[in-house]
């Protein structure tokens, strides 16, 4: 199983979206609040050079936002 890590905030609905969405396929994922945490925030913009969230890292892959395309083919997931 992949190892996911999701950098994220809890009011931002990509996010939330992105969250439900390995919740529906049974992902389970390290959920990072960049809010609380200034040494994960700092890891992900080094990971990403981005500020905005979600950053998703899966298999030491970044994928910024919910790129659901890129996230599916990394995952192998069939929809």
């Amino acid at each position: 199983m992949a190892t996911i890590r999701v950098f994220s905030t809890p009011f931002c609905p990509y996010c939330i979206t992105l969250k439900e969405f390995f919740k529906e396929h049974g992902l389970v994922f390290e959920d990072i609040d960049v809010t609380e945490n200034k040494a994960a925030l700092d890891e992900m913009i080094e990971k990403s050079e981005q500020t905005s969230v979600p950053v998703v890292e899966i298999d030491g892959q970044i994928v910024v936002g919910f790129d659901r395309e890129k996230i599916v083919q990394l995952l192998n997931i069939k929809e």
